[in-house]
């Protein structure tokens, strides 16, 4: 079975934002989509390490800002490649501000937002699905969507060529973490992107 297949799903990218009372944090997400237009309720998966997952079970509600094609990487390391438990994800940040429900919306790198409170959530194991019901939105920019295969090729840097050793690592094909050993634990996560060890692939050095 070939896991890269499911880079080739049309899926985009997302800046999740979340504010439980106490302070703001994002993350980056895949999952957003529109499950029913009249009501209009969108839905988003998360997965259950992620603080923005917790922030959104206390408070109810949420952000999605739709990451564009003019994303720079630095905003994906931002809000993607390190966790809202050790960091303060929005210091120093400016490009941003705060919606109608009280969360972040990124302006940059984005296209649009859409806020949201939750009305149902669906426990998927190391994921929970919340559906809720849209509160506002807006267009922000007229550059296309980033998808998930967009990212790979034109914003993710490629990694630079090692000098050859004798190391067996195994490599995030999301965000690049590496792994040393001769076997990747099945049930391994990325400590950076969440991603399961199926992500990995497996590069001689």
């Amino acid at each position: 079975m070939d896991a890269k297949a499911m880079f080739n799903l049309s899926y985009g990218l997302f800046v999740l934002s979340a504010n439980d009372g106490e302070r703001d944090n994002a993350c980056i997400i895949n999952t957003a989509i529109q499950v029913t237009s009249d009501p209009n309720r969108i839905s988003i998966a998360v997965n259950k390490q992620n603080l923005t997952h917790d922030m959104i079970q206390k408070s109810g509600k949420f952000t999605v800002s739709i990451l564009s094609e003019k994303a720079p990487f630095a905003l994906f390391q931002r809000f993607g490649f390190q966790s809202g438990r050790d960091t303060d994800k929005f210091a120093g940040f400016e490009n941003w501000k705060r919606g109608y429900n009280g969360t972040a919306i990124v302006t940059e790198g984005t296209n649009a937002f859409i806020s949201a409170w939750v009305t149902d959530t669906v426990d998927l194991d190391t994921h929970t699905l919340f559906i809720a019901a849209v509160t506002d939105m807006e267009v922000l920019d007229d550059a296309p969507s980033a998808t998930y295969r967009y990212y790979h090729s034109h914003i993710k840097p490629k990694p630079a060529a090692a000098p050859a050793t004798d190391k067996t690592v195994w490599r995030c094909t999301v965000c690049g973490y590496e792994y040393e050993g001769e076997e990747l634990p099945a049930d391994f996560v990325c400590p950076l992107c969440k991603h399961p060890a199926s992500d990995f692939e497996k590069v001689t050095k």
